[in-house]
């Protein structure tokens, strides 16, 4: 027996104790896609363009990088091979982007009213060279564009020039000239017009080796006119002024500064248009020139295409027709260069758009894009104006844009290759309707930003369904046993899950919860559940009109719809994302559906909302109402503004409230009528007013006339005068686990857990003292549950609350002192709700009528903390049971996202060291500093511009949460806030703990006849 023992021993030792092996999780079960936002597009100052600079050690060779500036106020710079991000820079809210200009390694930017702040990067990596305040941000004046009265001019006028230090003019404020050292921000000279006070406002600078030339407009009573200062270039004193006899009708559009900075010569001309005319003159240091008119043609506007200091610009005749105008070889007229064929309007083209670039060489080409209806597909031309020996050529194609995906063009940027004489490739940067930003070298697209998606207003993560064997065989009730074994043996696909497990048994390669979520393909086909629920379809609408579906395994785009203005798109319109639900599920059987329901705002000023039915998997319309290749169209449910929408559970309705306060079901028939006018009696919902919160409850019966369900108005809970509402949140709908706490002497606190309970965050700005407030309110009858005044700082309220069950955290920043041991900071604040009037006390809070007495017995516990940073949003997670414990998630300032356990918000965490009743509860004694512990923060070396929102979702697993972030930036992963106590360590030796129970079975088989025989014999010895 005991050599049987050490043999079995001898086996087991040739295996090792652990299998697993450890890696980063970071990139695995994560993903992070960095947006920059829409790009600007009404202004050249601001509008995407391609740049090209030097790169390489010895920099003789050049690189292109796509610049902008976007409707998030970031400063990006994209790789246009590729179409990655290569660098960004965020600006503060209260810090608008004005204007860049990007000269050789350089990107110079002004931002701030009236450009205030001045800031140099790095062209190849976004590094910030200099930064310098100009003026105060509060003595800027606020024109409209932002750009109107800013412009920068770069001294020297070598585009190949390597130096970044290079110097440059910069107008600011409208009035304000100054001569900047751009590698150090260093003021070298300023001057100031005289007459500020005027209706004067300068908006451009033209730059000679003589001469600074400062344009301006004045408003007269009907039109503006030319006002020029001279200046010079090294001490900035006054040459000379003048004003030119002009009348501009539109001073934005209708006038332009050109120059050719090729030439050693240089002399900038103003070009403008008057009564359909067009008029330049020539600048020179006295300002004596006389204006010369181009007779023979009447036009309607011009265009900068980003040439003008090549001398270049885009003229439109009065009948569309596009005439490309440049100045002559002796720099003394502008004349017409090249006229696009066929680009005068016409039913059968879209407006076209125009845009000048350079090649490698610095040869400059004008291209033109435009739509074509009869073919529908995109048409593109090059002009190349020194090409066939300095005679002109024009090159055009084709090519297959998706106006279905992504809308109408709305900007281009361009340049251009010209490998042989009569050869020149385009390279065009669209920017779209949606938001979409595309790069197409000839008719090929080279990749698309979905910059939309900085921009998502609703979101909802969606279960797949599971991956089922699908069979197909006929007359199965006849089949032989033979058959049907083997047929079910194909089915389970049994010799190749044999090999498979024999596989994973051998090599110990099972799935774990650190592996990644995402599946090989994108298609509708292989969207299935993985082994834990990690992957979902999310499901987002942003404010451009488009849908998408996103995988959360790895952040692939899915699927995209653009949203159909129905009625609306002859006169235009857009839509304004207001909830989406979740109304079929994979519980039920079926493909998962969600319902959008959105504001249609038309530009003739009615308003309806509009219901969209899509399949969660595919983005398809499950009405069928509109084809996979069209646009998604829905269905007009509310001819009118709504002030709420929310889904009964039971049946999933979704009820809609008017302005009117009548109500709108989707879907209305007659099954949901019937099953809502057994409810109505029963729902109350509160709706909040500028300065007060009204409690409805709606009529048990329709209307006879409209046959509408009406709400009413119940109770009103006013705020105190001056008192305004900012935002309202309310906890969750999710499963609760545990209904108490139960103490260390046995008693039990019980939650509660009001499902109308809903949190207000106001303001009061017309007190001396500017507060805050936050109001904690049954939202069934009215009564205030919770209140705290709280700080506001400089007259702003910016106060981030979260709430689950019956917790609550909110996060302010106090600048009071009351004390020498207080500072300034951050606090956090915990809340817990407990039911009745005492411990013990039980009220049922869940289920109570909001007629009853107890239902506002409420024993409040809260304490606060110092918070170490500031907050952008936060929120709960959320498990499949409620059975794990939660996290707060939050976002920072720092560009960082962090879970904080619970425990350590507990608000009865006692002060002094914790009695064994309070260690039986897991307390610990209270600190009021919440640790900053950076092992908790989930978005490792992730850096985040900008995070608006953070929503949760359980996995299949109870130990597990979903975490999809968003705003500027997209991230998702997953937490454990409990660890993974329901499943198996990834060092846990499967294969050893087979291999051992093996073994002792087997052990014991050998084993079982010799101790049978040993108990015989000893029978026998004891019956002798």
């Amino acid at each position: 027996m005991r050599a049987l023992q050490l043999c079995l021993l001898v086996v087991l030792g040739f295996f090792p104790a652990v299998f697993a092996l450890h890696e980063s999780e970071a990139g695995v079960v994560d993903w992070h896609k960095p947006l920059i936002g829409v790009p600007l597009t009404y202004s050249h100052s601001l509008s995407p363009t391609l740049h090209r600079f030097s790169a390489g050690r010895l920099r003789k060779s050049t690189q292109s990088i796509i610049l902008t500036a976007t409707e998030a106020n970031v400063l990006a710079a994209v790789n246009p091979v590729d179409g990655e991000l290569v660098w960004r820079f965020a600006f503060e809210p209260e810090d608008p982007i004005v204007s860049y200009r990007a000269h050789g390694d350089v990107v110079c930017v002004l931002s701030g009213p009236g450009g205030s702040t001045f800031r140099t990067f790095e062209t190849a990596n976004g590094n910030l060279i200099a930064e310098r305040r100009l003026h105060k941000p509060s003595f800027g004046r606020l024109f409209e564009p932002v750009d109107l009265g800013v412009h920068m001019s770069f001294v020297d006028s070598n585009f190949t020039n390597l130096s970044p230090t290079t110097d440059l003019f910069v107008l600011t404020d409208g009035y304000t000239v100054r001569r900047l050292d751009s590698g150090s921000g260093r003021i070298k000279w300023e001057w100031s017009a005289e007459d500020q006070g005027s209706l004067v406002v300068y908006s451009r600078i033209a730059r000679t080796s003589s001469a600074v030339y400062v344009i301006g407009l004045a408003k007269s009573f009907a039109s503006y006119t030319l006002h020029v200062h001279a200046l010079s270039p090294s001490t900035g004193e006054v040459i000379s002024n003048a004003h030119i006899p002009s009348s501009i009708y539109n001073g934005l559009t209708d006038f332009l500064l050109i120059s050719d900075a090729t030439k050693e010569d240089d002399t900038p001309h103003i070009v403008w248009l008057e009564k359909g005319s067009m008029r330049h003159i020539m600048l020179t240091p006295q300002l004596n020139e006389k204006s010369l008119v181009i007779k023979g043609v009447t036009y309607k506007s011009i265009l900068n295409i980003g040439l003008n200091e090549r001398g270049y610009f885009v003229a439109l005749k009065d009948d569309g027709a596009a005439r490309v105008m440049r100045i002559d070889a002796e720099g003394t007229r502008v004349n017409p260069a090249f006229e696009f064929p066929e680009s005068e309007s016409s039913d059968r083209y879209s407006d076209s758009l125009y845009a000048g670039g350079l090649d490698k060489d610095g040869i400059p080409h004008i291209g033109r894009v435009y739509w074509t209806h009869v073919f529908q597909t995109a048409g593109a031309q090059i002009f190349s104006p020194l090409s066939a020996h300095g005679k002109g050529m024009i090159t055009g194609f084709t090519f297959p844009f998706a106006t279905n995906l992504h809308g109408i063009i709305h900007h281009i940027a361009f340049d251009a290759a010209q490998p042989a004489e009569t050869v020149v490739l385009g390279r065009f940067v669209l920017t779209t309707g949606t938001g979409a930003v595309q790069l197409w070298q000839q008719d090929k697209v080279q990749w698309t930003r979905e910059e939309s998606l900085s921009e998502i207003k609703v979101t909802e993560m969606i279960e797949l369904p599971e991956k089922k064997t699908v069979t197909s065989h006929i007359n199965v009730e006849n089949e032989t046993m033979s058959a049907r074994l083997s047929r079910q043996l194909l089915d389970m696909k049994f010799p190749s899950y044999l090999i498979s497990f024999v596989k994973r048994f051998a090599t110990g390669s099972y799935a774990s919860v650190s592996t990644s979520a995402a599946a090989e393909g994108d298609s509708a086909e292989s969207l299935f559940r993985d082994e834990f629920g990690f992957r979902k379809v999310i499901v987002a609408a942003t404010g451009r009109g488009n849908v998408f579906g996103i995988d959360s395994g790895n952040g692939a785009i899915l699927w995209s719809r653009i949203l159909g203005l129905g009625v609306a798109a002859e006169r235009g319109g857009h839509h304004v994302p207001f909830k989406m639900f979740v109304t079929k599920t994979v519980s039920d059987g079926e493909t998962p559906r969600v319902a959008l329901v959105t504001q249609r705002l038309s530009k003739s000023g009615l308003v309806d909302a509009v219901v969209f039915n899509l399949d969660a998997l595919t983005g398809e319309d499950v009405l069928g109402k509109s084809s996979t290749h069209d646009v998604l169209n829905g269905e007009e449910v509310v001819p009118g503004e709504i002030l709420d929408v929310f889904m009964l559970e039971n049946d999933r309705t979704i009820v809609l409230v008017d302005k009117y306060l009548q109500i709108h079901l989707y879907p209305d028939n007659k099954e949901t009528r019937t099953t809502f006018e057994s409810l109505a009696s029963k729902l109350h919902f509160p709706l909040k007013a500028t300065d007060r919160i009204l409690g409805h409850q709606i009529s048990p019966k329709p209307r006879a006339i409209s046959g509408k369900f009406n709400a009413y108005s119940t109770w009103t809970m006013a705020l105190p005068a001056g008192e305004e509402i900012l935002s309202q949140f309310s906890p969750p709908s999710e499963p609760i686990a545990s209904f108490g706490k139960v103490l260390g002497d046995r008693r039990t606190l019980y939650k509660y857990l009001n499902p109308a309970i809903t949190g207000l965050i106001t303001t009061s700005r017309g007190t001396e003292q500017p507060t805050c407030g936050l109001y904690v309110v049954d939202g069934g009858k009215g009564t205030v549950l919770y209140h705290a005044v709280l700080p506001s700082v400089n007259g702003a309220c910016n106060i981030k609350a979260a709430m689950a069950e019956n917790w609550l955290v909110y996060i302010y920043y106090d600048d009071e002192i009351s004390s020498a041991v207080q500072a300034k900071g951050y606090r956090a604040v915990s809340v817990e709700f407990y039911e009745g009037k005492q411990i013990n006390d039980k009220t049922r809070s869940s289920e109570a009528s909001i007629y009853s007495n107890t239902s506002a017995n409420v024993q409040i516990y809260q304490q606060g903390f110092v918070f170490p940073y500031e907050v952008t949003t936060m929120t709960t997670s959320k498990t499949k049971f409620g059975i794990a414990t939660k996290d707060l998630i939050v976002a920072n300032r720092r560009g960082q996202i962090q879970t904080l356990p619970r425990r350590i918000f507990d608000p009865r965490r006692p002060k002094g060291k914790p009695t064994t009743e309070e260690q039986e509860e897991m307390l610990f004694q209270y600190d009021p500093l919440i640790p900053d512990d950076s092992r908790r923060v989930i978005s490792h070396n992730y850096k985040f511009a900008r995070i608006d929102r953070i929503i949760t979702s359980p996995a299949v697993l109870e130990s597990t949460s979903l975490v999809f972030a968003y705003g500027l930036d997209l991230f998702s992963s997953r937490i454990a806030p409990s660890k993974t106590f329901d499943v198996l360590n990834e060092n846990f030796n499967k294969a050893q703990l087979v291999l051992t129970i093996g073994g002792l079975a087997a052990a014991i088989m050998i084993a079982r006849p010799r101790v049978k025989r040993k108990r015989l014999m000893e029978r026998w010895y004891h019956s002798q």
